[in-house]
Parts: C-alpha cells; sequence; structure tokens
C-alpha cells in the first residue's frame, strides 16, 4: 500500500555538475537551482490534464521559429 503524500518531501539531484532541488508536495513538483529560491513549477493539475506537456511544446515550438 502506498503511503500519502501529506507533506513536502525535498531531495536534491545532480544536473551537468550543478546541485538541484527537487520538492514534491501535494500540490505539485517544484525544482530549484540549490541555494535559490525560484525554480519551475507544476501543479499535479496541469501535468495531469497535459496543460504542461502542451505548453512545453509551444515554448520548444516558438523557439525553434527564432521567437521570443
Amino acid at each position: 500500500m502506498a503511503t500519502k503524500l501529506e507533506k513536502t518531501l525535498k531531495r536534491e539531484i545532480d544536473i551537468d555538475g550543478k546541485p538541484y532541488m527537487v520538492a514534491i508536495s501535494p500540490e505539485g513538483v517544484k525544482v530549484t537551482q540549490k541555494g535559490f529560491r525560484r525554480g519551475p513549477e507544476l501543479t499535479w493539475r496541469s501535468i495531469i490534464s497535459g496543460e504542461a506537456e502542451m505548453s512545453q511544446q509551444l515554448k520548444s515550438s516558438v523557439e525553434e521559429s527564432g521567437g521570443e
């Protein structure tokens, strides 16, 4: 049986030699560079609905076309 997620869990990961903190909470997931406060954050609802994926695809499309 799985344990309910009732409080934030924090774990450190290494990406390209830089430490990042991953916070998994009942609200969603947030990744920040260690020592910083701001970073990308996704709600569970946006992940499940596909909104997060559509947003990423749109961003990639705009970057490929040379837009801002």
